[in-house]
């Protein structure tokens, strides 16, 4: 694991590139006090829904974990760490299978990494409000599946629209929701 400055960001910016991922469970450890565990696929996570997880993060005392597969300017508050993976396809999602446990919530917009994760045990949660769970995935999958034929085909056009504040909306009442569940199904270790 190598850490390292970019001069072209502000000074309290610190990224983390990781050339050789450690053992799964090794890293990062749970910030000590905190009982919860948020992470996020940030290559693909609106920064609105992100800043709003950090948010509640500071106020519910839990750590977050930023994914991605480049490079991305990290708050500077010490609840929030950036794990930046290797390139390669699914590479980040691959990393947040092998290391969100139980008890933990993911925020996703990737409807086959989320169905991975649910099946881990695993909470999942799009950006947008909607949570993932084992009665909804097998849709979510067939939906996802047509919409991705019908694009592929010139059928239809790009993705989803704008993230506007009923988005910001749904997503922080979904992500209170959530919180509130596993803390209580999950207590503190």
């Amino acid at each position: 694991m190598q850490a390292f400055e970019n001069p072209d960001r502000a000074s309290h910016v610190t990224e983390l590139a990781l050339t050789n991922l450690p053992d799964p469970g090794a890293f990062p450890v749970r910030v000590r006090g905190m009982s919860l565990r948020v992470w996020i696929d940030a290559d693909a996570c609106p920064k609105a829904a992100k800043d709003q997880v950090v948010k509640f993060a500071l106020k519910r005392k839990f750590e977050v974990v930023l994914v991605a597969g480049q490079a991305q300017i990290k708050p500077a508050f010490s609840c929030v760490k950036l794990i930046v993976v290797p390139a390669g396809p699914d590479a980040a999602d691959d990393y947040l299978v092998e290391q969100a446990v139980p008890g933990e919530l993911v925020i996703c917009s990737d409807v086959p990494l989320a169905d991975r994760l649910i099946k881990k045990g695993v909470a999942a949660l799009d950006p947008r409000g909607k949570e993932f769970d084992p009665q909804n995935m097998g849709e979510r999958l067939a939906v996802r599946n047509l919409f991705t034929d019908l694009r592929e085909q010139g059928q239809m056009g790009g993705g989803q629209g704008p993230y506007g504040e009923r988005e910001r909306q749904a997503f922080a009442n979904a992500l209170d929701r959530i919180l509130t569940r596993l803390a209580r199904d999950f207590p503190a270790i």
